[in-house]
């Protein structure tokens, strides 16, 4: 209803012009930004007001050319596992592209999986906190987020030893609100989300159709939300490589990504073709 009535006042004040401020307000999903740090306001960022739905829609039009110094740096992260039989085919897989990758590791499987937890961390990849459980945090008490996000950290650090546990946070199911970022901020924790989900967790998704969807939707500087256990994903990695390759980009983890940006540039990146 808010959103709704939103876009009412924005059309009966803006008039003509209007009609894109509606289109970025009824679409929550072009506002989500792809970290939220320790030090920003979670409330404006993931709920901006009226002001600030119209200032993203402005900085959006912005021309490709304002923005054409953006890196073009990627950031392949996966959720969720590790599993037995696709994470070591994943694996593989980047380790023959020489990509390093950003996992968010279940810290309840990581346990289970030890051997596969090492192994992520040895072929050179980052890993990050994705809870312990995997549970619907939007449901949960602010005492059982918090304990899900260090328990799952703690586990993690038990088992690979990387600080990016402790330093990189993903909501399962991007399902959160503003209360669960701010208990992350709290611990420290960046909340990692995304510029683009490539939806490999629908069934139905193919290896081609995750191609052509990471292609249509490149930005620069980019982070991909990808899932550890789907087949279709680690066949499309070879094709999806080779073409953000050709046009320019560079493979980095979340950390890597971080170093080498602003915030303001990953959360407003350029939009590109590849």
């Amino acid at each position: 209803m808010k959103r709704n009535l939103l876009a009412i006042l924005a059309l009966l004040v803006l008039g003509a012009g209007a009609y894109g401020i509606y289109r970025v307000i009824y679409h929550e999903e072009h506002l989500q930004p792809a970290i939220v740090t320790p030090q920003m306001d979670a409330q404006q960022a993931l709920s901006p007001s009226l002001a600030g739905h119209i200032k993203r829609l402005l900085n959006e039009n912005v021309s490709y050319g304002d923005r054409a110094g953006r890196p073009k740096l990627i950031a392949l992260t996966f959720d969720d596992g590790p599993y037995p039989v696709f994470t070591p085919l994943l694996l593989d897989t980047l380790e023959r592209l020489n990509v390093h990758a950003t996992f968010f590791l279940i810290g309840r499987d990581a346990q289970q999986w030890p051997e596969l937890s090492l192994r992520i961390e040895q072929d050179g990849n980052e890993i990050a906190d994705h809870t312990y459980t995997h549970p619907d945090l939007d449901k949960e008490t602010d005492a059982q987020v918090r304990n899900e996000i260090v328990k799952g950290g703690r586990v993690l650090f038990a088992l690979v030893h990387d600080r990016a546990v402790f330093d990189l946070f993903r909501p399962p199911h991007g399902r959160y609100t503003t209360q669960t970022v701010k208990i992350a901020q709290s611990l420290g924790y960046k909340t990692v989300l995304w510029n683009d989900d490539g939806g490999d967790w629908r069934p139905v998704t193919t290896a081609q159709g995750l191609e052509e969807h990471l292609e249509a939707h490149a930005t620069a500087p980019e982070i991909v939300l990808l899932h550890s256990g789907r087949l279709a994903t680690i066949q499309m990695l070879p094709e999806v490589v080779a073409r953000f390759r050709a046009a320019g980009y560079r493979f980095v983890t979340v950390g890597q990504l971080l170093a080498a940006v602003k915030t303001f540039e990953l959360n407003h990146p350029a939009k590109l073709h590849v």
